[in-house]
């Protein structure tokens, strides 16, 4: 119980004395913009401080990378877009230009013209007649070939697409593969290059896939003097730059792999740099940065561009080590078949972080918790480091407070007043126990390919380690651990993962269309499948009053229906069992109950709510003295939306506008 003591008093720090930080800032279509509190920054030692500042300007330098790979028209489209925005000659309170201020705002939000999580291409609200004449106004040039990308719904509707049955490289508009280049020669090209010794290296992470003159597939390699060196020698500076306030040698170890890993391209040195990180469990201060998740790429191998760096809470870290440091009773307790477990689970290291600046694919919208590295085999030889953003999901509660959300969604006052009480705390240790100990459990089968489950392995590892973390939110160990109060606050956390994966989550997604985003489906196969096999009614839907909800009946008979599904997961995962993967995905992840989605559109549409939300960053200004040394960083929070994504545009772009 004193851990939970300590963890209520860190979760209590943060609002002393903050009531009046601002955190909602913007709010557009389905979009909200918040702000995020960094505290404890300014008890950081001057050395750490500097260090958050060199490492933030290196993530910050990467902008440009992810807009290119999410379309190749993507970085014409936002210059033009803004050129227009800083020169347009008529009365901007106009109809017309705030439709376009809306269109830019999205553009920044997705780092494309791809809605960020369905992936769907979003259309202008203004015509194309409008946009060709302003501009003509205004002055600015911009590649024709824009025009239908931006205005025809027939031209790269869908950014990554994961549907059956079509060839997913051509019928992508990300920037993975290079035109003329089917799924078929790529899957072929990768096949004919994969690594299967022991420590294999992640052939196709940071590279594209392009015809040459003679029609044969090359790369071009991510790289200082490659593909995106323009922008890889301001990153390597500032990490250059970071070398001078590391605080300890292990540090300056990842960060000279990480340096010349860019430098090179070579993806030996990315190994050498995932395990050099892996081992740094002494630093505070800590990042990620680089070509990381592959969940963009449709054939999942290439990296897109992310950084996020963060330091070390010491007291919400207490939780995090509790789970990990208890992963082998957890992998030993597991509900999965013997031979899928791990012997020894090693190196699984957690923490509780609190976001500093966020870039890449963690901006605008951003995950709430890692862990990394990707590859199986460091997992296996040398551990992972899992971690929870504790600052970024705060951030969340405090902006939802009063918005009428579970009072239109939750069945009754007990699951509303247990939610009040426990929701927070159960979100934060279902995102530790996914991240620490979900994504670390299992193993694969001698022979079996992590690339075995194809197209559908992201969905099928979130949803792994989701019933991971599910399955152990009710044991009793966590009550014993003094991570939960009592044995009936877990309730809290299964209502509302369920709820979410069966119906409220289904608001983010358009009518008429399936759910392709990889977590989204995960939850919804979870969901689906437990009410599928409730045969006792342990959960199911009601109608009261012409409204659908979600009703627990036999808590702990969800917690079994859980372990049953969590077994079958991890039979497919470490069979690599393909079929059944696909089968599992298509049965009960996919498809939309459309008189469901149309009540349920229609009860949030009166709430005024943006379902997606996303987060400016704080500034971070270096004081230098006569001889240049940093003598002090200011923190600031009150940049606002439209200011900061001109300013990275002006002082952060040093890409070509075609690469």
């Amino acid at each position: 119980m004193a851990a939970v003591g300590i963890l209520c008093g860190c979760q209590q720090k943060q609002t002393c004395g903050k009531q009046a930080f601002q955190y909602n800032v913007d709010k557009f279509y389905d979009l909200e913009i918040l702000r995020f509190d960094v505290p404890e920054f300014d008890q950081l030692t001057l050395q750490q401080k500097s260090l958050i500042y060199c490492l933030s300007e290196a993530a910050l330098w990467g902008r440009d990378i992810l807009f290119d790979q999410n379309g190749r028209y993507n970085l014409r489209i936002r210059r033009a877009c803004e050129e227009l925005y800083l020169n347009y000659p008529y009365d901007q309170s106009a109809e017309e230009f705030a439709a376009f201020e809306r269109y830019l705002k999205r553009v920044w939000f997705s780092n494309g013209i791809h809605h960020h999580y369905s992936e769907d291409k979003f259309l202008p609200e203004f015509t194309q007649d409008w946009f060709v004449a302003a501009c003509e106004k205004a002055g600015v040039t911009y590649d024709a070939s824009i025009l239908p990308v931006m205005f025809d719904p027939n031209v790269m509707p869908k950014r990554t697409t994961a549907q059956d049955g079509v060839d997913l490289v051509a019928n992508s508009a990300g920037n993975y593969y290079g035109n003329g280049v089917t799924q078929a020669e790529a899957e072929a090209w990768y096949a004919a290059h994969k690594d299967n010794s022991p420590e294999p290296l992640w052939i196709g992470l940071n590279s594209q896939l392009v015809k040459n003159e003679k029609g044969e597939i090359v790369e071009r390699v991510y790289k200082v003097g490659g593909l995106y060196g323009e922008a890889l020698e301001h990153v390597v500076f500032w990490l250059r730059e970071a070398l001078q306030y590391v605080e300890n040698d292990q540090q300056r170890k990842v960060l000279e792999k990480l340096i010349a890993f860019n430098e090179t391209g070579d993806l030996k040195l990315f190994n050498e740099y995932c395990i050099a990180w892996v081992k740094d469990l002494d630093s505070r201060v800590d990042f990620v940065n680089g070509f990381t998740e592959t969940y963009s790429d449709p054939l999942g191998i290439t990296g897109t561009w992310e950084s996020m760096v963060n330091f070390k809470d010491l007291q919400a870290t207490l939780r995090a080590q509790l789970i990990s440091e208890n992963a082998q009773w957890f992998e030993d307790h597991s509900p999965t078949d013997k031979r899928f477990k791990k012997e020894e689970v090693k190196g699984v290291s957690a923490k509780v972080i609190t976001a500093a600046i966020l870039a890449g694919d963690c901006y605008p919208a951003t995950p709430i918790g890692i862990n990394l590295p990707n590859a199986n085999w460091i997992r296996k030889e040398y551990g992972s480091k899992s971690v929870t953003i504790d600052n970024l999901m705060h951030a969340y509660n405090e902006a939802a407070k009063g918005n009428g959300f579970s009072e239109e969604f939750m069945i009754d006052d007990d699951i509303r007043a247990i939610y009040e009480q426990y929701g927070a705390l159960c979100n934060d240790l279902h995102t530790d126990l996914h991240e620490c100990v979900g994504h670390g459990s299992g193993k694969l089968l001698p022979g079996i390919s992590k690339d075995a489950l194809k197209e559908h392995a992201s969905t099928i590892e979130e949803a792994r380690a989701d019933l991971f973390g599910l399955y152990y939110l009710a044991d009793p160990k966590l009550v014993e651990l003094g991570l939960l109060p009592n044995a009936e606050a877990y309730k809290a956390g299964y209502y509302h993962q369920l709820m979410n994966g069966a119906m409220t989550q289904l608001v983010r997604i358009e009518p008429g269309k399936d759910i392709e985003e990889a977590h989204m489906r995960n939850r919804q196969l979870i969901a689906n499948w437990v009410l599928e096999h409730a045969q006792n009614k342990e959960v199911e839907i009601i109608e009261r009053d012409g409204k659908h909800f979600l009703q627990v009946n036999d808590y702990d008979g969800v917690r079994r229906l859980f372990g049953q599904l969590l077994a079958e997961i991890q039979r497919i995962t470490s069979e690599g069992d393909y079929p059944a993967a696909k089968a599992m995905v298509e049965t009960y992840a996919v498809r939309v109950n459309p008189d469901l989605h149309k009540e349920l559109l229609e009860r949030y549409a009166k709430l005024n709510l943006a379902p997606y939300k996303g987060f400016v960053n704080p500034v971070y200004t270096a004081e230098r003295d006569k001889e240049g040394h940093i003598t002090n960083v200011k923190i600031d929070f009150t940049e606002g939306y439209v200011a900061q994504h001109l300013r990275y545009s002006k002082d952060y772009s040093p890409l070509p506008s075609v690469n």
